[in-house]
């Protein structure tokens, strides 16, 4: 199911577009999707980061009182957010500001129905690329989204688990399995005994009884492990 969410300050406009998704969805009648409304965007943002809310989808206007759609956009890119993005606004004067936050789709309103689906359509399609590619991980400060493939390996230690990106690393309260039934779908992934998951693609070198990561980091391979661990790196890269 995707949450969508549409914030205007006009509760009409907010009927208005509500409507049009109710019929956007009589067409698609295979798409489950629930609708949220916000009447402003300090409502949304406080949503987001009270309540680890992270809509799939995110119909933003962009003139209201307080703070703009535009603003609120490039506070949700800063907290990790990379949802789609459609604005709406009765203007065309900030297009070029719309783009620099990755808007999807800039409609002008009065709303059409046809270019509102056509921008649906795109919207959807690239909100279930982004489920299929990305995990979502609770850390401090809200739910992050990440690629796979920026994480180069995993250690557990005791209640918690450690992710070391390319660039940072999060420390996560989970199980190692847990973490594991999010990572085992993605075929770059591979258990190292009960401590570590690694991306094999991040490798540098396996040894004897270690393995080099070319972040600079050395994991020690377990001595009843090395075999099991070589024939699955072997296997991803030879098979």
């Amino acid at each position: 199911m995707y949450i969508i969410a549409v914030c205007d300050d006009e509760e009409k406009e907010l009927d208005r577009i509500e409507a049009f998704l109710i019929r956007y969805r009589d067409v698609k009648q295979t798409l489950v999707y629930q609708v949220e409304r916000f009447a402003s965007a300090e409502e949304l943002l406080e949503r987001v980061r009270e309540e680890d809310y992270v809509p799939d989808l995110l119909l933003l206007d962009i003139f209201m009182s307080g703070m703009s759609g535009i603003e609120a956009a490039k506070e949700m890119r800063r907290l990790g957010h990379d949802m789609p993005i459609i604005f709406l606004t009765t203007s065309t004067d900030f297009a070029l500001d719309a783009y620099r936050v990755d808007a999807i789709q800039y409609l002008v309103k009065p709303l059409n129905q046809e270019r509102f689906f056509r921008a649906l359509d795109s919207a959807i399609g690239q909100s279930y690329k982004i489920k299929e590619s990305q995990i979502a991980i609770k850390v401090a400060g809200g739910i992050r989204q990440i690629q796979p493939n920026d994480i180069v390996y995993c250690e557990s230690q005791k209640n918690y688990q450690v992710l070391y990106l390319l660039a940072e690393k999060y420390k996560v309260r989970m199980t190692a399995g847990s973490l594991w039934e999010m990572l085992e779908g993605f075929s770059q992934f591979g258990r190292c005994g009960r401590s570590y998951i690694l991306n094999m693609n991040h490798i540098v070198s396996v040894e004897r009884e270690e393995i080099i990561m070319d972040n600079g980091s050395t994991i020690y391979i377990p001595r009843n492990k090395t075999s099991e661990f070589k024939k699955v790196y072997f296997s991803y890269y030879f098979d």
